[in-house]
């Protein structure tokens, strides 16, 4: 059964708008497993551009479901998540300039220094992802550094799915999602979890959340955006309702 956890940092981007308190992510995480989110992401960024250390300091003492902490692989953010202990923490690429993350990390260009970041979470009892490309080399890359799971970068599926149409049938759109399906069987061969998320949302999401093998979807600007018209609690339900149609 495919887990879907709702990514809550565009609830704090609103708040940063305006540099006030509201809307409190605490209260989305609240609303969004009331929806039936199985995990709460936030990603707390070196700029802290939208959630801040409050926020992962208050949701780690309040969530009900699996926490997940999206994080750049620096000593800082490691110092972090050691003394928070999240239940998971997912390590992506960070630019300061980038509007969302870019693409995934390059595992393979820094083995060693991620299998030592690796190490002092895992030695926490941290449960640890990696954010990667749909590539084979980063796979295996991941598997060698010790990685428990490995979520594949949907952006470039998403778009092609976008550009086509919206026709899952269309060559690009087929072309990505093939280069998600065989990420994930090398995934899964490799003994680690399949996870999946970025730029997915309600109209791209089946043919992905249908992959054999397919553990945890990640997901959150679409549900943030639907969720202005339709509250946070429905848009949740709904994108549930669509992954476990399917799954």
């Amino acid at each position: 059964m495919i887990d879907l956890g709702v990514n809550i940092d565009h609830v704090a981007t609103l708040r940063q708008a305006r540099r006030t308190y509201e809307p409190d992510p605490l209260w989305a995480a609240a609303e969004a497993h009331l929806g039936g989110a199985d995990a709460i992401t936030v990603h707390l960024r070196e700029d802290r551009r939208h959630i801040v250390d409050r926020d992962v300091e208050l949701l780690r003492a309040s969530v009900q479901t699996k926490l997940n902490l999206e994080m750049a692989a620096t000593d800082e953010m490691v110092g972090i998540a050691c003394r928070l202990k999240p239940e998971m923490v997912t390590l992506v690429p960070e630019g300061r300039h980038e509007v969302t993350t870019e693409g995934g990390l390059d595992v393979s260009g820094q083995e060693a220094r991620l299998k030592q970041v690796l190490s002092r979470l895992q030695d926490a009892g941290i449960y640890v992802s990696l954010f990667i490309d749909a590539d084979l080399p980063q796979v295996e890359a991941s598997a060698r550094v010790g990685a428990r799971a490995c979520e594949i970068h949907t952006g470039p599926y998403a778009h092609a799915f976008y550009a086509s149409g919206r026709d899952i049938e269309t060559v690009p759109a087929q072309a990505e999602l093939t280069r998600i399906a065989q990420s994930g069987a090398a995934i899964l061969d490799l003994g680690m979890r399949f996870n999946a998320g970025h730029a997915l949302n309600y109209f791209n999401v089946q043919p992905v959340a249908a992959l054999p093998g397919i553990r945890e979807l990640h997901i959150g600007h679409a549900i943030v955006s639907r969720a202005v018209f339709v509250g946070l609690r429905e848009a949740v339900r709904e994108m549930k309702h669509l992954i476990r149609a399917v799954a």
